[in-house]
């Protein structure tokens, strides 16, 4: 991109990356004064980046003027092999779990400190959910990012720890002992739960999904409405899902979607070597 760099410290590229960073999913459209205000950069440097950005297509101007992003990006966003990898090998295992419960279906991954939504299937009748594909969650709140927390390393958890627990509804949990107490349940019953943790009137229940030499690369779950729920059903159709998934990673494995370590049960590792 042209133009000059007047502000010490801060590359054209920084600039850039920043205006990008300043969507989210809570702020999918800006205005020029958002950008500037969110970025730190005077109104003339964000007009003058956000038109090339515009020219080149990752942004795109919405008919009430605001911007959003464009597709030129989720074009680039789609080749990263860590998602389209993962995501193709688990679409027939999702789509068998749908049909088999017709509630929402997701796939998340590890990226930095939160659980990334690599894909969803939801039907008609599937109660409302925050998931997006593409979005971001924390990991104590929600099953998939319990899942992941589980099996990360130990350091790791505490790093989370550390950062903080948010309340997002009166049932999160944000004690340190009490999350420590549920990450091991995870690990020795293989699959997560939550309940109105992260959404009021809605229950999670995830599971692993394992690559080769002990790791899990991401986390399948099914999330319904909390009416009394059926733990034990829905824990063995996600699991039976994702033990299905990691069988096919493991035999697809390019190493690409490895993330962090893990210990599968004996019963799942033998399953998963079948």
């Amino acid at each position: 991109m042209s133009g000059g760099n007047r502000e010490p410290g801060r590359t054209v590229t920084s600039k850039v990356l920043a205006i990008l960073d300043s969507f989210t999913g809570q702020d999918q459209e800006l205005t020029l004064s958002a950008i500037s205000g969110a970025t730190g950069l005077p109104l003339a440097t964000a007009h003058r980046l956000v038109a090339e950005l515009v020219s080149w297509g990752g942004l795109e101007r919405r008919p009430g003027g605001a911007y959003g992003i464009g597709i030129r990006l989720w074009e680039i966003g789609s080749l990263a092999p860590q998602r389209t990898g993962l995501r193709e090998i688990a679409i027939p295992f999702m789509e068998d779990l749908y049909e088999a419960t017709h509630e929402n279906v997701q796939l998340a991954i590890l990226d930095g400190h939160d659980a990334l939504f690599v894909e969803k299937i939801s039907g008609r009748d599937s109660v409302p959910i925050v998931t997006r594909v593409g979005g971001r969650l924390p990991l104590h709140a929600t099953g998939v990012g319990k899942v992941l927390l589980a099996f990360a390393p130990p350091a790791f958890i505490e790093e989370i720890i550390e950062r903080g627990l948010p309340r997002l509804t009166k049932h999160t949990i944000v004690e340190p002992d009490e999350l420590r107490g549920c990450l091991e349940d995870v690990r020795r019953t293989g699959f997560a739960q939550t309940r109105d943790e992260m959404t009021i009137g809605s229950v999670s229940v995830a599971a692993p999904v394992y690559g080769p030499a002990s790791t899990v690369v991401a986390a399948m779950s099914i999330v319904v409405r909390s009416r009394p729920a059926d733990f034990g059903r829905l824990a063995l159709a996600v699991r039976t899902a994702a033990l299905g998934l990691s069988r096919r990673v493991v035999e697809s494995w390019d190493g690409s979607m490895l993330l962090a370590p893990a210990s599968p049960t004996p019963a799942e590792a033998e399953q998963i070597a079948d």
